[in-house]
């Protein structure tokens, strides 16, 4: 007999609703962050739903890390209130009569969580000073953050996240967003996002399922499925890649940070952080060029040895765009460039060139 895979989440959704169909298969890790993308109406918040338990859809299938929630060919179904989930929407909906405090205490007396549990929330979403205020006097970017600590209270196996920062300005995203990766990264328990927001999945997910219409159009890992040349129309026309490096040497004098990736490094634009921290960072195809030789007097800093490794021609784009992929020593990278330059440098896959890349143009 098979043993169940305990480090997945394994689903099958189906579902028809008047014109829209959902037929979705889901094979996400057990561990990190994955993030379901695709536009408005594809069916995101329909599968998010489904896992937590509040929509039933007949002839679907949920495994969570060995544990079979729905089976219908069983007629198994688990009720949503004993699935071990988090979910948090995208207003937060925190109790308003209640404080901090009170909301707090309603997460953990759901799965008894202690004292221990809650000040290690408080800690790892800095909300502990906000313990006697009510939810009317809290800011966007606190709602949430006490929604997700609430959340974590609940001991849940899996963290459900549905648009959490759709409702918030740019500068409480900023404020919110490294307490999510504090979130994927130490809390250890598998983090689903719904999310329409390009910016927000490339800093936040390990893992990218791409939905359109309601089918799976492609899944994988974040770098791989960015680096997909036949994909980028659904994710967006200035998608690039995700690099993922380690912090080194900090330049004071021009607030220049050093990144160590495969196949070199990178200059960026970042605040200084501690050496050896890893780091992500998004470079978009906009942003690479591509010359033979090494160049030298440019005012282009990161330049890095490449191969071509395939090349997709965009005929209806404007202008007739070339999407160029490149394997820099173990490092993906895709330029965007017209065909006209892709023609008149005679590009064909397994040449080697130089990608050139502004620091102010690295996304951290």
């Amino acid at each position: 007999m098979k043993e169940p895979d305990t480090s997945r989440i394994v689903a099958r959704f189906h579902a028809a609703r008047g014109a829209f169909r959902l037929d979705a298969d889901l094979d996400l890790p057990g561990k990190g962050a994955s993030a379901i993308f695709g536009p408005s109406g594809c069916g995101k918040t329909t599968i998010l739903r489904a896992i937590a338990g509040l929509d039933r859809l007949a002839g679907s299938f949920l495994e969570v890390a060995g544990e079979v929630w729905q089976d219908e060919s069983r007629g198994l179904f688990l009720p949503a209130h004993r699935r071990a989930i988090g979910y948090v929407f995208q207003e937060g909906n925190l109790f308003p009569h209640l404080t901090v405090q009170g909301n707090l205490e309603y997460g953990m007396r759901r799965r008894g969580a202690g004292a221990e549990a809650r000040e290690h929330a408080m800690r790892l979403l800095g909300i502990g000073h906000l313990l006697g205020r009510t939810p009317r006097h809290l800011s966007g970017g606190e709602r949430q953050r006490v929604a997700l600590a609430r959340a974590l209270l609940a001991a849940p196996r899996l963290v459900l996240l549905d648009e959490p920062l759709a409702s918030l300005d740019a500068a409480r995203k900023r404020e919110i967003l490294p307490y999510l990766e504090s979130l994927r990264d130490e809390s250890g328990i598998p983090i689903v996002l719904v999310s329409h927001a390009v910016d927000e999945v490339v800093r936040f997910a390990d893992h990218l399922v791409l939905l359109d219409r309601g089918s799976v159009v492609g899944s994988g890992p974040l770098g791989a499925m960015l680096a997909r040349l036949d994909l980028p129309d659904i994710l967006s026309n200035d998608i690039g890649v995700v690099v993922e490096g380690v912090a080194g040497d900090f330049d004071d004098a021009y607030r220049l940070l050093r990144l160590e990736v495969p196949g070199g490094s990178l200059r960026v634009t970042h605040p200084a952080v501690p050496r050896g921290r890893r780091m992500r960072v998004q470079i978009q195809s906009r942003d690479v060029s591509l010359c033979f030789e090494q160049p030298t007097g440019t005012s282009i800093v990161n330049l890095l040895p490449a191969r071509v490794v395939s090349i997709k021609h965009e005929a209806d784009a404007p202008g007739g765009h070339a999407l160029v992929l490149l394997d820099a020593a173990g490092t993906p990278l895709v330029a965007r460039i017209t065909r006209f330059s892709c023609d008149r440098l005679g590009l064909a896959p397994d040449m080697a060139v130089w990608a050139q890349i502004k620091a102010v143009a690295v996304l951290t």
